[in-house]
């Protein structure tokens, strides 16, 4: 007998069609900024500016000497490079003085702040302390830069070998670090070759984004009258370079990693899980 049509039975495992289209969202985000000034014309950022685009922010250099500094930052972070002024030499870098009230925003606003030679000698001045023009004897070429246990903890230098070359090129120097400062690395020479202030502020004496080649565009008789030679320095900074720029790469990535982080590594707090040796 015919009973007609039977149902057909569901297998469970089978996939059932959706009612509606599935929908996605993608997050867009913007790279964080970084603000470099520059204080010279041959003083530019080099390798430090390939290092922090690689660390995924966006970059933006700024030439004191030809064009008029923001009276307010409005970056993520803040790099001060190197000059041949002390860092109250306004009569002859009338951009110092907005330069110095950029860093003290950032110290007071916690933004990460980067200072090189004169940028370093810079925020220590901001800061408290006493930079001194022609003092000591003037440091040139690769230098033995040893790091000190206050290195430990801290965002950009925990965990760093503790003695690494580093460029030098300066006559002027900190002669007294801003009260509360943390005192990260020494040479022979020049005690104070980098220093913190607050939680993400750090200056340096040494010159990290400079290379080997640079060398060879200063001054000889100057050189020669400080008592150095030209030819030796650049053969024992190509010969450091090898050591040397992993190191640096490492610290400048972690400085990125502040500003990325929105100041949250700060100093000697979180810093995280840091790797003992540095990447070749």
């Amino acid at each position: 007998m015919d009973h007609g049509a039977r149902p057909r039975s569901v297998d469970a495992a089978a996939p059932v069609a959706l009612s509606a289209a599935r929908r996605y969202v993608v997050l867009v985000t913007t790279p964080k900024r970084v603000l470099i000034i520059q204080n010279t014309p041959s003083g530019g950022p080099r390798r430090l500016e390939t290092w922090l685009t690689d660390a995924g922010l966006d970059v933006e250099i700024l030439k004191g000497f030809e064009t008029t500094l923001p009276e307010q930052l409005d970056a993520d972070g803040l790099v001060v490079l190197g000059g041949g002024y002390l860092p109250d030499a306004d009569d002859r870098a009338p951009w110092l003085p907005a330069t110095r009230s950029l860093v003290e925003q950032a110290l007071r606003e916690k933004t990460p702040v980067l200072g090189i030679c004169l940028g370093g000698q810079l925020l220590a001045h901001v800061a408290g302390g006493v930079v001194t023009g022609e003092v000591g004897a003037p440091e040139n070429g690769s230098t033995p830069i040893t790091l000190r246990s206050e290195c430990g903890g801290d965002a950009l230098f925990d965990g760093l070998p503790q003695t690494v070359p580093g460029i030098e090129h300066h006559v002027d120097a900190i002669t007294e670090l801003p009260p509360e400062a943390v005192w990260l690395a020494q040479t022979d020479r020049c005690p104070y070759q980098a220093f913190r202030v607050g939680p993400v502020a750090w200056g340096l004496q040494f010159h990290p984004e400079i290379t080997a080649d640079r060398i060879l565009t200063w001054d000889t008789e100057r050189l020669a009258a400080q008592g150095f030679d030209r030819t030796q320095l650049h053969a024992t900074a190509v010969a450091d370079e090898p050591v040397s720029t992993p190191v640096w790469r490492t610290m400048v990535t972690r400085f990125a990693a502040t500003i990325s982080d929105g100041g949250a590594r700060a100093g000697s707090s979180d810093v995280g899980e840091r790797p003992t040796t540095v990447p070749g």
